[in-house]
């Protein structure tokens, strides 16, 4: 039943840890059938090469039996330089192709959590477990199909060629030489292929299976994001207050403004004005509540309030807090505020011929 909760993808911090524990999609079968499809092209290449190099080695062979110094004759390093001579290059091909194959298909990783002593491993029960499992029968299988595929070709290209070889008693020894060879050449390339196709469906059955290893559960997944991102009511708690400092900040911000621009229950738009400014700048703003909170502010604090929801639309959408007003609404700012400097010299105008 657990496994049959895990049904969501993996994290990208899961699959770190698996690559770090050296858990990565890869088959050997595909590294192997690299290596043996480039042996066998590059056998096939250099083969021209062959009858000259055998050539020369009995040649030299004979010259010195003939000369009678067999006894003095290198023929240790001779036979060496031959056999490095052919294979020599079809191992460095097949060396670097598997190489190549297996970077490919999980690149370079180095995991020494995979090295580390684990007993679990050397008990004989845990091993005998393992080779009557369902794994095992699957690793199997796998390495039957492709076995039995190349004995396939191998019987079919027999029994095809079966007269001609037969026949090939009646050849000089460079015609046998050219038809055992061209068989078991035919048999090897079309082995290969069988191999990389297998290989190639090995691969993606290795990812398949390495995907459902690392899939997760709700709860994992929940766990893993508080483990990576924080705790999401921790986060969620962090940003209320946040917003809440910002906003006291704002209101105690606008108890400056010069006047207050409303819509006049939606929006309200605290600016400020000094005459060394170059502009009017907004202090604060809001909208709905926060908007009732700035009037009320400026109540308490005896800072004009204007209606006008055309000006109130328009700063509100193009101005942010702490920026001074665009110069296309200059003109409708500035009325106001000439308008309310009116008002105010009325006022003070009005108090001093009351007091005389």
């Amino acid at each position: 039943m657990a496994d049959a909760n895990k049904t969501e993808k993996p994290t990208p911090r899961k699959q770190k840890k698996a690559r770090e524990q050296g858990q990565v999609a890869r088959s050997r079968d595909l590294t192997s059938g690299l290596a043996f499809m480039a042996a066998v092209l590059c056998l096939g290449w250099s083969s021209t090469k062959f009858p000259s190099m055998w050539r020369g080695f009995f040649a030299r062979t004979l010259h010195e039996a003939a000369a009678g110094n067999m006894a003095s004759a290198p023929l240790l390093s001779w036979t060496a330089a031959l056999l490095l001579g052919i294979a020599g290059p079809v191992l460095a091909v097949a060396w670097v192709s598997a190489a190549s194959g297996s970077l490919a298909q999980g690149g370079l990783v180095f995991a020494p959590a995979a090295l580390a002593l684990k007993f679990s491993r050397l008990n004989p029960a845990t091993r005998v477990q393992q080779l009557f499992s369902l794994p095992a029968l699957s690793r199997f299988l796998r390495a039957v199909f492709p076995a039995a595929a190349v004995i396939y070709i191998a019987e079919a290209t027999i029994m095809r060629d079966w007269g001609n070889v037969v026949s090939a008693s009646r050849l000089t020894a460079k015609g046998i030489a050219g038809v055992v060879l061209g068989r078991a050449f035919e048999v090897a390339w079309k082995s290969a292929l069988v191999l990389m196709a297998w290989a190639v469906i090995d691969f993606f059955l290795e990812r398949q299976h390495l995907a459902g290893e690392l899939r997760m559960s709700r709860q994992e997944l929940k766990d893993d994001f508080k483990e990576t991102e924080g705790n999401p009511l921790v986060k969620s708690r962090i940003r209320r207050l946040r917003r809440q400092t910002l906003r006291r900040r704002m209101l105690e911000d606008a108890k400056r403004a010069s006047v207050i621009i409303t819509n006049p229950n939606e929006f309200a738009i605290a600016l400020e004005y000094k005459p060394a400014m170059a502009a009017p700048m907004v202090v604060a703003k809001g909208r709905n509540l926060l908007a009732q909170q700035i009037k009320q502010v400026a109540r308490w604090h005896g800072i004009p309030m204007i209606e006008n929801p055309p000006l109130a639309h328009a700063l509100y959408r193009a101005t942010e807090i702490g920026q001074y007003i665009p110069p296309k609404l200059y003109r409708a700012v500035a009325a106001i505020l000439a308008a309310i400097h009116r008002a105010e010299k009325r006022a003070q105008a009005e108090m001093q011929v009351d007091r005389g």
